[in-house]
């Protein structure tokens, strides 16, 4: 199986809860930090107790797993989440919280290959391409 992870900075929970929204959906898990059995050998500092460990979300069949990240990330063009799905609906409703802070790349629009398509990158630096066949 072929799966995405995504790593966030310190706001996952945050992003989790607008793809719920934005997707109809439900998370399926979400460990924290303060979660995990004490070891000495991987301290957790009390500001880091609430971060996102592991989680994983449902969207449209295709899991998703995300955690928050201990390193510095940058958001990049080179990675893409697709969705592409007959349900122009669920698409509009997803593409119309998404765009909501973020950045629009291109236009959700009818195309010559396409009902709709566009993609864009949330507020959180994910990066989402949508296709309505």
């Amino acid at each position: 199986m072929l799966g995405h992870y995504l790593m966030f900075q310190r706001n996952c929970e945050e992003a989790l809860n607008v793809y719920e929204k934005a997707f109809n959906t439900k998370i399926i898990i979400m460990q924290k930090y303060k979660d995990m059995p004490p070891n000495p050998n991987f301290p957790i500092a009390e500001s880091d107790l609430n971060l996102v460990l592991h989680s994983r979300i449902v969207i449209d069949g295709t899991e998703i797993m995300c955690a928050d990240s201990g390193q510095a990330l940058s958001s990049g063009n080179n990675m893409y989440i697709t969705l592409t799905s007959s349900n122009a609906e669920m698409v509009n409703q997803a593409w119309a919280t998404l765009k909501d802070g973020g950045k629009i790349y291109l236009e959700l629009n009818s195309t010559f290959f396409a009902k709709l398509h566009g993609h864009l990158q949330d507020k959180f630096g994910v990066n989402w391409m949508f296709t309505v066949e």
